[in-house]
């Protein structure tokens, strides 16, 4: 959050003004609801890819837990989890730790073969087999 004196004090103050108005209220709840769900949607589509996914499902809840309680509690339970997965994962032997890997190029490279991307590049460079092709003809 932005570390300014007083910022606090005055998002409340205008947080509560807003909550006296209950058209008001409504829409920037809803609009936080919308926002937040879309955030942890995209977050929840990355989780299994490179990169931050779990990130964004952490920030996508955190939009959410700043207008609902059940969010709050489901952030802090996620990240619970997350850690106690990811210190799970870390005293795993080499072969987990190489698994884990495995999983993971193995969504990348069925995510880029379903939406053509396998035959993209393989045209790019001169290599053209059907079994390239996505499956559900994106792509080609």
């Amino acid at each position: 959050m932005i570390d300014r004196p007083g910022f606090a004090r005055r998002w409340a103050r205008w947080r509560d003004r807003l909550r006296a108005r209950r058209t008001a209220d409504l829409v920037y709840r809803t609009a936080v609801g919308v926002v937040g769900l879309a955030v942890l949607a995209v977050g929840i589509v990355a989780i299994p890819y490179p990169g931050p996914g779990w990130a964004i499902v952490f920030v996508g809840l955190a939009i959410l837990a700043t207008e609902f309680e059940w969010a709050k509690r489901l952030l802090h339970y996620a990240r619970r989890r997350y850690d106690a997965m990811m210190d799970w994962f870390k005293r795993q032997g080499l072969w987990v730790q190489l698994l884990g890997a495995l999983f993971t190029c193995a969504v990348v490279v069925g995510t880029l073969w379903l939406l053509g991307g396998l035959a993209f590049v393989g045209r790019l460079f001169g290599i053209e087999h059907s079994w390239l092709d996505s499956p559900i003809g994106i792509g080609g």
